[in-house]
């Protein structure tokens, strides 16, 4: 036989996890055929032929409902087996391991059923399992069957103790972990359980998109007690089932720590949760890999050796403004500054950075927090957020005393920030005076690089015209793969509108100037907005119009296509939904 290293490699496997037996590894060794290229599919492809088995890579096959029903859910995920489909007489079962026959021979056993294995990848096996059985499909069979006494106490009966053992259950705690790390492994930045009246729905946001995630129907019974697990590892009260709490796990998977906070609402049907996955020792980028375009970037490593002054990042929950702040810090920590941050909560770990955690119980506030720091002789403070009018007034106090101070704020785009310290009591002269620069960003999703199609559609053409990308640019669309859940996008990129204090604009804020006469002063001074900022990534190829217009205003919108470049005032929003 030819070069038969990958056939090697999967027959050693094989015989350490006692798949196949000394001889029968020597038998396989010496048969005469061309040697697999390497992967697991061609090696699986060969033994098929060599077998006359079938095989098959599970992308257009889908299992039958009914047949998959026939047999426990433990022991498919236990051995890695799918049943597929009934083909005379017999039922079809995906299997990755040829000569491991001691699954096959328990269902056969316990159903009576003819069974013919089909060859498959594993990760296909296990992929279409999880989609087709639900997370923790095994955890939940098991239950069922250890615990068919076993029913759920409503709310307000007397029998609460049952329900804390339950929640101590092995198959609970294990059902909990499960969810908990196929969120992580899924780059989920939250979780949502929601109770309905007949289904406990389980939820991800990946790339800040809700996806449903497949569960076992039977979990609604084990509802009351899997919340009750996690207010167990959160450390909430158990017994209290009518009012909101908040708490936090922190867990670690191989090398990874990550914080999840979690809070607990009562709703109709039962209590809901929510819990925001903060990866703790997640690596830092470096300046250059935020993806800011040259102006941009050079205008913010400018600001950051600032002697003194406020710089600040805007946007909404989840736009990526901590994390831009934490690598702007990275990028200036060195032995001859001193750097605090409050924060509420810590997101990432810095090595040489002074880090203070909020701890509104114990009675330490941002404001209260803010005091203390300035007694430490800081060079540089970060504020998790500037909540209030007490945090803005020290805040803009802390930095007209020699001190550059960054935070972020909640407003639509970079020139409301400064409308809003007005609004939230500090005087106009103090903001003009210490406002130095102000960061507005959005996360766009990523388009898939496995599947992303250009798109020559007219719309596309007519897109392309109204903002001067040359008609032989590609522009790209999405499509949906396996790589990316069948979303089209894999992962986020941010996009930006940075806003430096000119004199105009401090004129303007001493002035009380409106919002609108503060933008179109940063517009005349270079500044771009967030939608403009977007159309650079649609340009490149990273994202799509649909996800710009997702994340931008209407009014940014009009802005961006009302320039030279856009040739008119019609708008690229009635473009998108042609599209659509």
């Amino acid at each position: 036989m030819a070069d038969a290293g990958p056939l090697s490699q999967l027959v050693a496997r094989m015989v350490a996890d006692r798949q196949l037996s000394a001889a029968d590894a020597l038998a396989m060794s010496a048969r005469p055929a061309a040697a697999p290229d390497g992967s697991e599919a061609a090696v699986l492809r060969w033994l098929a032929a060599e077998y006359e088995l079938p095989f098959s890579d599970l992308e257009d096959v889908d299992p039958d409902k009914q047949v998959l029903s026939l047999f426990p859910a433990r022991i498919l995920l236990k051995e890695e087996l799918l049943p597929l489909r009934r083909v005379d007489g017999a039922v079809e079962i995906a299997t990755s391991r040829l000569f491991s026959t001691q699954g096959l021979d328990v269902l056969k056993t316990m159903t009576g059923l003819r069974l013919q294995p089909v060859l498959a990848p594993r990760e296909a096996i296990v992929r279409e399992m999880k989609k087709r059985l639900g997370v923790g499909a095994d955890t939940i069979d098991t239950l069922a069957e250890e615990g068919a006494g076993f029913q759920v106490v409503d709310e307000g009966a007397e029998d609460d103790g049952d329900l804390d053992s339950k929640a101590e259950d092995a198959s609970i705690i294990r059902f909990v972990n499960q969810f908990l790390k196929d969120a992580i492994e899924l780059r989920a930045s939250d979780i949502h359980l929601e109770p309905f009246e007949d289904e406990l729905r389980i939820r991800y946001r990946i790339d800040g998109v809700l996806q449903e995630v497949p569960v076992p129907a039977q979990i609604k019974r084990f509802q009351p007690a899997i919340v009750s697990r996690v207010k167990i590892l959160s450390h909430l009260n158990i017994a209290e089932k009518r009012l909101p709490q908040d708490g936090r796990i922190k867990v670690r998977i191989e090398d990874a720590e990550v914080d999840i906070r979690v809070s607990i609402i009562p709703m109709l049907h039962g209590e809901a949760v929510v819990m925001r996955l903060l990866r703790q020792n997640s690596t830092l980028r470096g300046m250059k890999d935020l993806g800011m375009d040259a102006r941009e970037l050079s205008c913010f490593q400018h600001v950051l050796q600032l002697p003194h002054g406020i710089v600040l990042v805007t946007g909404p929950t989840g736009s990526g403004k901590t994390s831009t702040l934490y690598t702007a810090l990275n990028a200036i920590n060195d032995t001859e500054r001193k750097i605090i941050t409050i924060e509420d909560p810590i997101e990432y770990q810095l090595r040489g950075v002074n880090q203070i955690q909020v701890n509104e119980k114990s009675g330490l506030t941002f404001g209260r927090g803010l005091r203390s720091i300035l007694r430490h002789d800081p060079d540089v403070i970060l504020i998790g957020e500037i909540r209030d009018a007490e945090t803005a007034q020290i805040a803009v106090q802390a930095s007209l005393t020699g001190h550059l101070v960054f935070s972020t704020l909640h407003t639509n785009d970079a020139a409301g920030a400064c409308t809003r310290l007005v609004d939230m009591g500090v005087e106009p002269y103090l903001v003009a005076s210490s406002l130095e620069a102000v960061l507005a960003q959005r996360l766009v999703r990523v388009l898939c690089k496995q599947c992303k199609v250009v798109d020559d559609s007219p719309t596309a053409q007519t897109f392309k015209a109204r903002l001067g990308i040359p008609a032989s640019h590609p522009t790209y669309r999405s499509v949906g793969c396996r790589e990316c859940r069948n979303t089209g996008f894999h992962g986020r990129h941010a996009i930006y509108e940075w806003m430096d204090s000119s004199n105009e604009i401090r004129q303007l804020i001493l002035r009380n100037a409106s919002t609108d006469e503060i933008r179109d002063a940063g517009r005349r001074d270079g500044m771009r907005t967030l939608a403009e900022d977007g159309w650079r990534l649609v340009r490149q190829g990273i994202t799509t119009v649909e996800e710009v217009l997702s994340v931008t205003t209407a009014k940014e919108v009009s802005r961006s296509t009302a320039d030279g470049r856009a040739g008119g005032d019609a708008s690229v929003a009635e473009l998108a939904v042609d599209r659509a």
